[in-house]
């Protein structure tokens, strides 16, 4: 009977019994695995991190990501990367080394600044005005957390998930409140993968019928715009540059995310001259940082953090500044059109999100629904990629207001 027991005991079936805890998270992880590989919900980032969950909730394996106050040393410092290897596991290791400094969101900014085309935005200057509009999510619950009692720096980094930008939203959790950076970090990922539900949602209760048909093409026909870009290939080089100086003068906390998008976005842009580097920043070098990213995210979850009332008021925060921003892009626009001649189909608006370039696809086809000549995703691209530039700054301003 003793070797019996010593054997029980060296297994992990006496903490599964005694810690449910341990249990529902491990049910929470394969859940979200199913998201990933099932559902087919942001798999690069849904599976690393729902992996990382369960990793960090296995019992004995010190996987998972132990409070900032267990490593701190006095006068604010953090015992050095070899003793929180030696002492807390390879985890802890990645996520002090390369989260907690706020390192990996930069560098996935640079992948994804690599991978876009600022041009449907510069040829309709006009449209990347509702990619501001629909920032109103991010300050709306901001507001509202604050008075449900969550701190101010707790509520932003819950107001930022209605910018629907998973980096964003991290590198904000990490710079204000740390300690949310698992619930915040899914429930970002998890709307951003519900944006084919949550746009046609939120876009059925505000728009009517005729304005679903509103034909962005057949508008550019009867009002054509007075002035085209004679040189766009020029633009696109110069408006990363330009663009990153004046945000730096005004918003400069916003430099580390903005910044890496455009310089991403400015080697993409040169051709060949910089092809090696585009390559390498949208291929090597941001996938190796998902997978850490998504790793160390998950490995945060740990049942005595993850399983609070916090969480829950979280994921119906979170919930609610998406819809809220992607309501603020629609009734912009209709504000808009009230005044104009030359009428926007609010899809548009509703595109203001970050989630490029899934939001602008659905729109397309909520509109070619209603006409089947009707494309407007290009329009759409225009306030989709204003978004991202949105959610950097806005995510500038809270931190440089809160930090």
């Amino acid at each position: 009977m003793s070797i019996l027991n010593e054997l029980y005991e060296m297994t992990a079936f006496s903490t599964l019994f005694s810690e449910p805890g341990v249990t529902i998270m491990l049910v929470v992880g394969g859940i979200l695995l199913y998201l990933g590989i099932g559902k087919k919900y942001e798999p690069l980032l849904l599976v690393p991190i729902a992996f990382g969950v369960i990793l960090a909730n296995l019992p004995g394996g010190g996987m998972g990501v132990v409070p900032a106050e267990m490593i701190e040393l006095e006068g604010g410092r953090y015992k050095n990367l070899f003793e929180i290897a030696s002492e807390y596991g390879i985890m802890n290791f990645i996520y002090y080394s390369l989260i907690k400094t706020g390192f990996l969101p930069p560098i996935i900014f640079m992948g994804v600044g690599a991978l876009t085309d600022f041009g449907p935005m510069l040829r309709n200057l006009r449209l990347a005005f509702f990619g501001g509009a629909a920032q109103i999510g991010i300050f709306a619950v901001l507001l509202a957390a604050m008075a449900l009692g969550f701190t101010p720096k707790e509520a932003a980094s819950l107001g930022i998930i209605g910018g629907a930008d998973g980096p964003t939203a991290i590198y904000t959790t990490i710079m204000l409140a740390p300690h949310l950076l698992g619930p915040i970090a899914i429930a970002a990922y998890s709307y951003m993968a519900l944006v084919p539900v949550i746009i046609p949602l939120v876009a059925n209760l505000l728009m009517t019928k005729k304005e679903f048909k509103i034909n962005m093409r057949q508008q550019d026909k009867l009002y054509p715009p007075k002035h085209q870009i004679k040189n766009l290939k020029l633009v696109k080089i110069l408006f990363p540059i330009i663009l990153g100086v004046v945000t730096a003068i005004f918003v400069p906390s916003s430099v580390p995310l903005l910044g890496m998008l455009l310089f991403g976005n400015l080697i993409k842009e040169l051709g060949t001259l910089t092809a090696r580097l585009a390559d390498a920043a949208t291929g090597p070098i941001m996938n190796t940082a998902t997978i850490f990213l998504g790793l160390a995210v998950g490995a945060t979850m740990t049942h005595d953090v993850f399983l609070t009332g916090q969480t829950i008021g979280i994921v119906v925060g979170g919930f609610l500044a998406f819809a809220i921003s992607i309501a603020g892009g629609i009734v912009a626009v209709k504000i808009y059109n009230i005044f104009s001649k030359k009428k926007i189909n609010p899809l548009v608006g509703a595109t203001g999100l970050s989630a490029v370039p899934m939001a602008s696809r659905v729109a397309n086809e909520m509109a070619l629904k209603y006409d089947s000549s009707n494309h407007i995703l290009q329009y759409c691209m225009a306030s989709n990629i204003s978004g991202v530039i949105g959610s950097a700054v806005a995510a500038g301003v809270l931190i440089s207001m809160l930090q």
